[in-house]
């Protein structure tokens, strides 16, 4: 039996999405640059995907880009939108607590004479209203704050932030690490005070390899590539017509019948919480109501490594992470961790369990039932 609960990750592909992305592979398979029939159904195909996400933001089609995924799409919000904007300040102002595309991002600008602010989080991964306003600046021209944090599910005020921002007298831009929490919440750019949002395709059950940049009319985005002209120079390249059909079609799925998958995916999460904390020395990061994201669950482990405690679920068909899927090439201690302040003796004893759709309750039961049963073995394996 395979138990799949690192949805934070990847997802699973809907077959809906697949079998699209197969007929644009082997029947409509034209690029949509091209004038003739098969031109056209290519490029069909992409004006019909761009509407599906245009109105699951209800934004204007003309303001989506698509991407390579997530990480080019913070990185062409970031670095193109502060390039852009420049000449009315070059500070930036971010979160300790964000994903590696946004904090190399910021690093990389940091290298090209940019100041950059780090806020603090509190104790669940949420970053204070008053740090923020207080590190505003007339030189600030760019705020990034993720909506959903990729390691423990931390809700972000995303709101409150825009509505602050939009209510300053000199403009500053927001851009919006939505990853996470888009498939997961409605999210609308215009209500949201949003000027940027980066989405990605494969953490909704759509495909790798496909993103998405909004970006708010009047916005100046300076381009990261340069080329052939396609999506009005912002993003050049020939586009990825598969890969953007699936991507719309797995964006209309998830959107279908969304008040019932998202309340259901609380309550997994309410019966997995509720499971871990009768763990002996077992406790989960941050909140764990629904002022967090329903599908991600931190939990710390105390005397067990987090790789070791991974590998031994993995031989029981248990799949789950020790953090955020990006930085596994680069071993460290969870910023996002120490910046929470959990205690030391966890910030390398935790894992992250999220899920999906396809989770049931009786995969978490078998996950609770082998962490009882395997916890007190290992604890006793590693003391020796």
């Amino acid at each position: 039996m395979e138990i799949y609960l690192d949805n934070s990750a990847t997802t699973r592909c809907y077959p809906s999405a697949a079998r699209r992305m197969y007929e644009l592979m082997t029947e409509e398979y034209g690029n949509p640059s091209s004038l003739h029939h098969k031109g056209v159904e290519a490029e069909e195909a992409l004006r019909e995907a761009k509407k599906i996400l245009a109105r699951s933001l209800k934004v204007q089609e003309k303001e989506l880009y698509f991407t390579s995924g997530g990480t080019e799409s913070d990185n062409l919000a970031l670095i193109g939108g502060a390039s852009a904007n420049q000449r009315a300040g070059k500070h930036l102002i971010t979160t300790a607590v964000e994903h590696p595309a946004v904090l190399q991002s910021m690093r990389y600008l940091e290298n090209q004479g940019f100041r950059v602010t780090h806020l603090p989080v509190d104790s669940a991964g949420v970053v204070r209203l008053q740090d923020l306003q207080e590190a505003l600046c007339d030189e600030t021209i760019l705020v990034s704050v993720m909506y959903v944090n990729n390691e423990v599910g931390a809700l972000q005020p995303v709101e409150e932030i825009g509505a602050l921002l939009k209510n300053r007298e000199k403009p500053v831009l927001f851009h919006v690490d939505a990853v996470q929490a888009y498939g997961k919440y409605q999210i609308h750019p215009g209500k949201l005070g949003i000027d940027l949002l980066s989405v990605s395709s494969h953490k909704i059950h759509g495909p790798k390899g496909m993103g998405l940049l909004y970006v708010r009319e009047g916005v100046k985005v300076r381009p990261l590539l340069y080329g052939g002209g396609q999506q009005k120079d912002l993003r050049p390249g020939t586009e990825n017509v598969p890969g953007i059909a699936g991507f719309g079609e797995a964006v209309r799925e998830i959107y279908t019948d969304f008040e019932e998958k998202r309340e259901r995916l609380y309550r997994l999460k309410e019966q997995f919480v509720e499971g871990i904390g009768k763990l002996n020395g077992a406790s989960v990061n941050g909140k764990t109501g629904r002022d967090s994201a329903p599908h991600i669950v931190s939990a710390g482990f105390e005397g067990v490594k987090s790789e070791v405690l991974l590998h031994a679920l993995e031989e029981r068909g248990i799949y789950v992470s020790s953090g955020s899927a990006c930085a596994s090439n680069h071993p460290a201690v969870s910023g996002t961790l120490k910046a929470m302040g959990v205690r030391r003796e966890l910030l390398d004893s935790t894992l992250r369990f999220s899920f999906s759709e396809f989770t049931t309750e009786e995969e978490l039961a078998c996950c609770l039932k082998a962490l009882e049963e395997l916890l007190p073995v290992l604890r006793r394996f590693q003391r020796h």
